[in-house]
């Protein structure tokens, strides 16, 4: 073993410094396999091991990871191939369900129904829109850019669909762990708008995607937008541009602004939730943030955006309220018998002068805010109607947005002495005149007791005194005389159309009418004895200018005599000069008749000038009395209030007709029947002026005298509605439009409202 050892070579390296063997090999120190030093060179060799093997462990590790992601993209490849296939599949389910593209079609718009005033100015837009159909490049262009700013800023570059704002929707839904964004484009909403319902479900959505798909194939980018804009809901019950800008602005979507248009666009997220008649301050906000994205897309300057957040949009309070909603409404109702169904949008001129309608609507409102809550009056109508019986104004009420019941036209209560006007007209056409004299006294009519107002009496009294003073017991006297049926075919051929009833009672106007009707049964008083056709509606078109209905005018025939008109006229002249009227009288020569209900329950005034003949009434609607309210307080104030602004600038014209009063000392009376009327009454006698023996030698109270009236030329209605027909004939040509006799249909009979039958008027 010794020898085995001693004879065993040691290994030597060049350049070691270290013991050689006298073979000439060496070995460094560390490297020698002697007993004291191996547990050192195990040691090397351990750390080189590892060190080897943690390299290897790293390349095991990225080539893991590199599998592994292989391996993911793999099956994100195949699961979006499946998840392709499965999507067509859904398509083509869901698509299967709907009609064949090739009958897929732009549903009509709702038509819109623009009522315009005489002088084309805008009262009303009606139909489902609530407003007309505006141009892309006619609207303000700053509404089309605040939109596509806030709702679509890749509407110009998206097929229909925006991949990118739908990612975006769906990772926001993902995190917030329910429905908040929707991803759609502009042509989706419009797809959803045209045909679809509103359930957010994954068939609607599919076919939404379908629908946009083929909206943006069929029309272009600027087809779409208009589209949208004139179909969208802005709330407040306004579809389109147009409607709401009406709405809200109180001007059309042409003339709107940059901070009114970022104020429309910014309801559509929420149209009801942020509209400005609800929630101004959220509405605003949003806004804002509108006129934010409009800078970032870079529509609109610094200097715009600073500009528009001072001075932000502000909504118009009561655009939608005026009164000029009851022309509107009366308008509709009529237009189905004109021209039927409606089709396409349509604009229908009126008669109605806006600025009368204004002046109208402020005389009421004014008096019943002053003297309202003091003499416990909460409503009042008026209706002007021109000689040619074109309705120039009509307020049905205090406050439209309140209450859209129509007094003027619907309203049934009892006109009190204002009816009178027939009884005398009828007992003028049976041979009185005004100079005849009656017995102003108690009277009893079977157990009725027709007492005056204020229980006064003034003895014998003419026919005129008793009309200007409104002498119950004098009306009544005359109604036994003539007749009742006599007072009801006068009153229903001047223009009367509700149910009278034939008793001695209607002397004191006991039987309902409307003030629409008792004011145009006035007419001819005013125009010379001639009833025109009532109307609203001068000419209706399509948005084209195609006229589907015109009134050419038309011949009004003569109802009361030329002789007859003179004497009314000049007794209900006396009404304004001395009667129970002076508070309506102006510098025009007017005439009318007030009229009081039971225990103040209506207060009317219907007058007229040659030009105008209007109807005022005040009251309430359940029926309950004012306070010692008359027909020559309220209504008298508010019809000369009207009647001088309508009046201003405009020449001065006599009322028509001619009537020379007999001198005083001269009158021979009639025969006066008793102060009993249970009796029938004594036969009329057969001529004007028949010679009567005088009950009394008392004086006779009579009207005081007024200037003969020459007779006036024939003539014709003029351009503005403000003439006279002729008198002579038994028909007037008019040559202001009056339309034929069936405008509005068959007369239909007028039912009690509600109101009426609840108030008890």
């Amino acid at each position: 073993m010794a020898n085995r050892r001693d004879s065993r070579i040691e290994p030597s390296f060049e350049g070691s410094p270290r013991a050689k063997s006298s073979e000439g090999f060496s070995v460094s120190e560390e490297d020698r396999a002697v007993p004291g030093s191996r547990k050192s060179a195990s040691k090397g060799r351990s750390a080189k091991a590892k060190s080897r093997g943690r390299g290897r462990g790293r390349d095991r590790n990225r080539r893991g990871l590199l599998g592994i992601a292989t391996r993911l993209a793999y099956w994100c490849f195949v699961l979006c191939i499946w998840g392709g296939i499965a999507a067509a599949g859904i398509v083509v389910y869901y698509g299967a369900k709907m009609p064949a593209a090739t009958t897929w079609s732009v549903p009509d718009r709702a038509p819109n129904i623009k009522i315009v005033s005489v002088d084309g100015a805008l009262i009303a837009n009606r139909g489902a829109s609530g407003g007309e159909a505006v141009g892309l490049h006619e609207m303000s262009p700053y509404i089309p850019e605040a939109v596509v700013a806030i709702e679509d800023r890749r509407f110009y570059s998206h097929f229909g669909i925006d991949p990118i704002g739908l990612s975006r929707a769906m990772v926001a839904n993902l995190l917030g762990g329910h429905f908040s964004q929707g991803g759609s484009t502009l042509t989706q909403q419009l797809a959803k708008n045209l045909f679809l319902t509103p359930d957010r479900t994954l068939e609607r959505k599919v076919q939404e995607v379908l629908l946009a798909l083929w909206l943006e194939h069929k029309h272009s980018k600027d087809q779409i937008l208009e589209m949208y804009l004139n179909r969208v809901y802005f709330g407040s019950g306004a579809y389109g541009v147009e409607a709401a800008s009406r709405r809200y602005f109180g001007k059309s979507a042409r003339d709107v602004t940059l901070s009114e248009a970022a104020l429309l666009a910014g309801l559509l997220k929420a149209p009801s939730k942020l509209s400005p008649a609800r929630d101004p301050k959220a509405a605003e906000e949003r806004a804002q943030l509108v006129l934010a994205a409009m800078r970032e897309t870079g529509k609109i300057s610094d200097k715009e955006y600073k500009t528009a957040l001072s001075a932000p949009a502000t909504r118009a309070p009561s655009y939608w309220t005026g009164s000029e909603n009851y022309v509107a409404d009366t308008v509709m109702d009529e237009l189905p018998d004109l021209i039927g169904d409606v089709r396409g949008d349509i604009v229908i001129n009126t008669t109605v002068d806006l600025n009368l309608q204004k002046l109208a609507e402020q005389s009421i409102r004014r008096l019943i805010d002053e003297s309202g809550k003091k003499l416990n009056v909460t409503q009042g109508a008026l209706v002007s109607i021109d000689d040619s019986g074109a309705v120039r104004a009509m307020v049905g009420g205090y406050d439209y947005s309140t209450s859209q019941f129509d007094r003027a036209s619907e309203a049934r209560r009892q006109p009190g002495s204002a009816f009178k006007p027939f009884v005398y007209m009828a007992a003028l056409e049976a041979g009185r005149t005004p100079d005849s004299i009656r017995n102003d006294a108690p009277i009893k009519i079977g157990k009725w007791t027709p007492d005056n107002y204020g229980g006064k009496y003034y003895g014998k009294v003419t026919l005129a005194t008793a009309l200007a003073k409104s002498l119950n017991s004098v009306a009544a006297q005359l109604t036994m005389e003539v007749g009742p049926d006599a007072v009801v075919e006068a009153a229903h051929r001047m223009g009367i159309q509700s149910d009278l009833q034939a008793n001695t009672s209607i002397a004191l106007g006991t039987s309902e009418v409307t003030p629409l009707e008792l004011t145009s049964a006035y007419v001819p008083f005013a125009n010379g004895g001639y009833k025109p056709d009532i109307h609203f509606i001068q000419r209706i078109t399509t948005a084209n200018g195609k006229v589907l209905y015109e009134n050419n005018g038309g011949s009004a025939p003569r109802v009361v005599k030329a002789d007859i008109v003179g004497m009314m006229n000049s007794m209900m002249t006396g009404t304004v000069e001395v009667g129970t009227a002076r508070k309506a009288a102006f510098n025009w020569p007017s005439a009318g008749k007030t009229g009081t209900s039971q225990n103040s329950r209506d207060a009317w005034f219907v007058g007229y000038t040659a030009n105008l003949t209007t109807g005022v009434w005040f009251g309430n609607d359940d029926g309950s009395p004012m306070k010692k309210v008359t027909g020559g307080a309220l209504p008298a104030q508010a019809w000369h209030e009207f009647m001088v602004a309508a009046h201003e600038g405009v020449p001065v014209r006599p009322l028509p007709g001619t009537w020379k009063s007999t001198p005083s000392d001269t009158i021979v009376p009639d025969e006066i029947p008793s102060a009993d009327a249970s009796q029938p009454p004594p036969a009329p006698p057969a001529a004007v002026g028949q010679s009567q023996p005088a009950a009394t030698s008392q004086p006779v109270t009579r009207a005081p005298a007024r200037p003969v009236r020459t007779t006036r030329p024939a003539e014709t209605v003029d351009a503005g509605g403000f003439g006279m027909p002729s008198d002579s004939g038994e028909t007037a040509s008019i040559k202001h439009p009056v339309p034929p006799g069936n405008v509005g249909g068959p007369t239909k009979k007028r039912q009690t409202s509600i109101l009426d039958i609840l108030g008890g008027g």
